[in-house]
Formats: structure tokens, sequence, C-alpha cells
């Protein structure tokens, strides 16, 4: 199967490394020049936007929310699915400018370069299926019942990779801040996140806490001055801010 990706960004780019080994893939742009060295990379052919035709193809559109009008005034033809990644732009907002016989909103994150996005699905029910295999070849796919959800979700599913960065730069800096090596310090806080990922899907994360810390010991002690910082609170608050940009 063929899919067709519009737009060249960062997100489009980590879902083509993704698909590639089990789809063939094109590429949409208004400036082909900027798609040249995915020709050879993904073995796939680049087209220009202008009057580009949609019919009957599997369209991934990955350009940003603001220029929706714009892309969908120098397409043709009706889709035969459209999968949108646009953060906050709804379905209907989808239908009415870029005809398909199905559409459906996805929210991937970037891990998807590395097959290990966290991918939240909704729409047309009649493609729920095709949907989920698609995009379980990028990572997890969880599919929800309401556009309201993917747009909670986006919090976690989209923008989770930029809040776990900072939770992880801060620990390094913290190893640094005491004496360690910036070098190990980052090698080290790698090491825990990737030791992480099975233990949290194999654990509430409250029975994970409660088998490591001690009384009066050095996790405890931690906990502490992150529940002193409102850390806890702000997490809790950035997932509702990231809900409401959505809604704007």
């Amino acid at each position: 199967m063929t899919v067709t990706i519009i737009g060249p960004g960062s997100m489009a780019m980590a879902m083509a490394h993704g698909l590639k080994k089990n789809y063939n893939l094109e590429f949409v742009a208004r400036d082909t020049s900027k798609l040249d060295p995915l020709k050879e990379e993904f073995s796939a052919n680049i087209y220009p936007l202008n009057n580009f035709d949609i019919s009957n193809k599997k369209v991934i559109l990955a350009v940003k929310p603001y220029a929706l009008e714009s892309v969908s005034k120098q397409l043709v033809g009706e889709a035969d699915s459209l999968y949108s990644v646009l953060a906050g732009t709804t379905l209907e907002a989808l239908k009415s400018s870029i005809p398909a016989k199905n559409h459906i909103r996805i929210m991937p994150n970037v891990s998807a370069k590395f097959g290990a996005s966290t991918s939240v699905i909704t729409g047309d029910e009649t493609k729920k299926e095709e949907a989920i295999k698609l995009f379980s070849t990028i990572g997890d796919t969880f599919w929800v019942d309401s556009e309201k959800e993917i747009d909670i979700a986006t919090a976690i599913a989209g923008s989770g990779p930029a809040l776990l960065t900072l939770v992880a730069e801060a620990m390094m800096d913290g190893l640094v801040k005491e004496g360690m090596k910036r070098p190990d310090a980052i090698n080290i806080t790698n090491s825990l996140f990737k030791g992480f990922a099975p233990l949290i899907a194999s654990s509430h994360p409250a029975l994970i806490k409660d088998s490591v810390m001690s009384p009066a010991g050095t996790t405890a002690a931690a906990y502490g001055a992150l529940e002193e910082g409102a850390v806890r609170s702000a997490f809790i608050k950035a997932v509702g801010e990231a809900f409401r940009v959505t809604q704007k």
C-alpha cells in the first residue's frame, strides 16, 4: 500500500521512518527541493503541492494547523482516507476543507522515528481497523471514541516527549550540581529512562514508588523535595494547559 505524506516537517519525517518498512511512501510539499534527499532515503516519489490529485489515496496530512485552508485549496480530487495530525483541528474542519471518503485524526509523537510512538486515534469507525494497523507500525495505538479525548491526550501522546525532556534535563543538572561529570550524568539518566519503560508497563506508578521508598531513605527525601516544589501539581496543570490550547 502507498501512503501519501503532505508536509515535510519533523513529525512527518518521524512517521516516515516508522512507516517505510511496511509501506510505499510518497511526499508532497510546496517546495519539492526540500524533499529531494528523501527520494533516495525512502525510495519515494515527490510531488509539488499545487494541483496535487489525492483521488483514492491514503493521505497523512502533516502540515501546521494554520496552513489547512491554504493547503486544501491546492489539492484536487477525493482521498480514500485522510489521516490528520493537526492538533486541535476538528473532523468537521477537515471534512469541510479536504474531500475524503473517510476522515481520521491521529496524535502521534516524534518517537515514531524509532517505532515507539504513542498514537491516539479517532474518527470514522469504518477505518478503525485500517488506522490501527497503519499506525501500529510506528508504535502503540489507542483508539478513543471522541475528539475531546484525543485533544486531552495531546498533552501526553503529542507533547509528552517534550515534558519528559524537562525531567531528564533536570535530573542531569542535579547530578552535575552535586559534582558528577556531565557525560556521566547524561549516560546514567538515559539509562534510567531506558529501564523505566518496561517497569512502568508492568506495574502501577504508586506501587513502583512504594517498592523503592524506604523510611527516611534517599528516595523519601527526594520525593519530599518534589512535593514541596509542587511538581505533581505542575504536571497536572501542564496537561490541562495543553488541552486548552487545542480548544482555541
